[in-house]
């Protein structure tokens, strides 16, 4: 019974680091990380996000158009780049580590301790998948919070707000931090589920074969 459970603890962790790695992926790339309604237009909708900046229109058209320079980019949204890049190495490589480690893979199937460290460090990476997706996603949303709210700004002015990505992104920094701790956990089947060994044990001797192997005589009090 508890080597089945550890077994489904496994599945599920792998389950959830896989979707918060596609979702990650899906974060890095799509202009949904700000939007942003202009008050003079209001048939045109702006979305940007870490590589372009798209104009959606009333008719369903959509316009977008690559950031020029990339030393041109606000801080964050530079350092974003390289966090959610990262963030996406990470995910397949402790995806990639964590399945040679599960218990119904083959690989290494002789060695329970090497299983157990690839179960490890699949757990470990994801974990850190899942903070580096965190940071930037928290990061862009907070400076967008300080803008909107930035009394300094005529309120005339259209401010950005949230993106769909923002928040895809907090689900998948969360279930890849959760996939890679429940993966790392789960470790302790290698170690519950392998049965040990059974002790040897010596064929029993046969009768009258073990002991003296000079028997005495039933009468040994026998007087000659």
């Amino acid at each position: 019974m508890a080597g089945g459970w550890w077994a489904k603890a496994q599945g599920g962790g792998m389950l959830l680091a896989l979707l918060g790695w596609i979702s990650s992926c899906v974060t890095t790339f799509v202009p949904l990380w700000k939007n942003l309604n202009l008050d003079l237009n209001e048939m045109e909708v702006w979305n940007m996000g870490l590589w372009q900046v798209c104009i959606t229109q009333e008719e369903g058209v959509v316009e977008c158009q690559a950031h020029g320079s990339f030393l041109a980019l606000p801080p964050e949204l530079r350092i974003s780049r390289l966090l959610m890049c990262l963030s996406n190495g990470l995910g397949l490589l402790g995806c990639l580590l964590a399945a040679l480690g599960l218990e119904g893979w083959r690989t290494c199937e002789d060695k329970p301790g090497r299983k157990r460290r690839l179960l490890l460090g699949g757990g470990a990476t994801l974990g850190t998948a899942g903070v580096t997706t965190l940071v930037p996603v928290s990061w862009v949303a907070y400076n967008t919070v300080l803008d909107f709210w930035d009394e300094t700004v005529p309120d005339i002015v259209p401010r950005w707000e949230f993106g769909e990505a923002t928040f895809l992104g907090w689900f998948a920094g969360a279930f890849l931090a959760a996939g890679g701790l429940l993966l790392a956990c789960s470790t302790r089947s290698t170690t519950t589920a392998t049965p040990l060994a059974p002790a040897c044990r010596r064929a029993p001797a046969a009768p009258g074969l073990a002991g003296d192997h000079h028997p005495h005589p039933k009468n040994a009090d026998l007087v000659i």
